[in-house]
């Protein structure tokens, strides 16, 4: 039997292209809007939000992959890049994401590195959902910059 999760939110428009979203349980509102010259910049984007979903969620699997292994890993960072193209119609898209993260070690001190590393993607949910529709590249450095 497969488990089904779902979730329900609300979002309410504020002005032009800004929306109030409120998020179900006790997480806070977020303001979201388009960049000029259709909205006014209030808020992210919901490209930009896309973006931020697939670098928290790959993130997250990355620091849960790691401490599997009883590891420590440190506070990561990670920047996404987001490519927008145009299709055929000539109209907006995600047309690619190359997301770095960095962990504040150094490879050599982590255990079962090559096991994390080689499975952490297959358990981001939001980074497996899109990729259907766009790549995504994933690189992984230690605190030297060494490429994991």
């Amino acid at each position: 039997m497969s488990e089904q999760q779902v979730f329900s939110f609300s979002l309410e428009q504020q002005d032009d292209f800004a929306f109030l979203i409120r998020f179900d349980k006790d997480t806070p509102s977020l303001l979201t809007d388009e960049p000029e010259p259709l909205g006014k910049n209030a808020g992210p984007s919901p490209s930009r939000l896309l973006a931020a979903g697939v670098a928290n969620c790959l993130s997250a699997s990355l620091l849960f992959s790691l401490r599997k292994f009883k590891n420590n890993p440190g506070p990561l960072t990670a920047t996404v890049t987001t490519h927008m193209v145009r299709n055929d119609k000539k109209q907006l898209r995600v047309g690619s994401m190359a997301v770095v993260i960095q962990i504040d070690s150094a490879a050599d001190d982590l255990d079962q590195l090559d096991r994390a590393i080689a499975t952490f993607e297959d358990y981001c949910v939001v980074t497996q959902s899109v990729r259907s529709g766009f790549p995504v590249s994933v690189t992984v450095r230690d605190r030297d910059g060494k490429i994991l």
